[in-house]
């Protein structure tokens, strides 16, 4: 026996509103959006990292300034460097979508893990010797700084470290960063990209500073900049006013 509603579909014809709607044209509104230029992309920002903090004022004072990433170091020579326990109380003043990087240099791998399990830590940064295996085995993502000579060559470090999150471009020095003195920029070639690679995510490093980093960003188009002495007062003491200056002054 016919269904009810197949009576009422072969009886009834479709409802005048229906036939309107398979005739007509779309609306002009539709046309204009499907034939509508796409709008021009701007560059995208460059990110800031303020790196060597020791302090609930200089941490909170790089969120306050816009600082994307704050970063703490666990090398003990270093003057800027800090233990765990100051670590776990320092991230937990970093609000979400503020990076937290822990910086070390060719530590064992427990200490790593130590640190790990202590704080909040979204990002392991090696500024040591430490090869990719190393640097991978700990389930993070991970910047490799890289320090530039005459002999530098990006490409090849790009490929060596090539899981890295970002590569970090420092001025070479006994210390592992931090000297505050720039490197010559001109030797790095960031456009040399493999095909169907992924974009090469470069942190420019190194002696920068308010008066400076716009000059530097011109010069490398970074992804980032990451600084450390150029927002001191004195070597290893971070200067609040200097934080705000410094992340002003990077363009947005």
């Amino acid at each position: 026996m016919p269904s009810l509603a197949g009576k009422r579909s072969a009886a009834n014809p479709a409802p005048t509103r229906w036939k309107q709607i398979a005739t007509n044209p779309a609306p002009t509104r539709w046309k204009q959006i499907a034939t509508r230029t796409a709008p021009t992309i701007e560059p995208m920002r460059t990110r800031i990292k303020i790196c060597g903090l020791k302090t609930p004022e200089h941490v909170d004072a790089a969120v306050d300034a816009g600082a994307d990433a704050v970063g703490f170091v666990l090398y003990p020579p270093s003057v800027r460097s800090i233990d765990v326990q100051t670590l776990a109380t320092l991230t937990k003043r970093v609000p979400a979508f503020v990076s937290i990087v822990a910086l070390f240099v060719n530590p064992a791998p427990e200490e790593v893990r130590t640190a790990t399990a202590a704080a909040r830590i979204d990002l392991l940064q090696f500024h040591g010797d430490e090869n990719p295996e190393f640097c991978e085995q700990f389930g993070k993502p991970f910047i490799k700084a890289l320090a530039v000579d005459e002999g530098f060559d990006l490409l090849k470090s790009r490929k060596t470290y090539s899981n890295a999150a970002a590569l970090l471009l420092d001025t070479p020095s006994a210390g592992h960063g931090g000297s505050g003195k720039t490197f010559n920029w001109q030797l790095i070639n960031n456009t040399t990209n493999e095909a169907g690679a992924n974009a090469l995510r470069l942190v420019l490093s190194g002696g920068l500073t308010a008066a400076n980093v716009a000059d530097a960003i011109s010069a490398v188009h970074p992804f980032a900049v990451d600084v450390s002495s150029g927002v001191e007062s004195s070597r290893g003491v971070k200067d609040v006013k200097l934080i705000y200056e410094f992340c002003a002054t990077v363009p947005h």
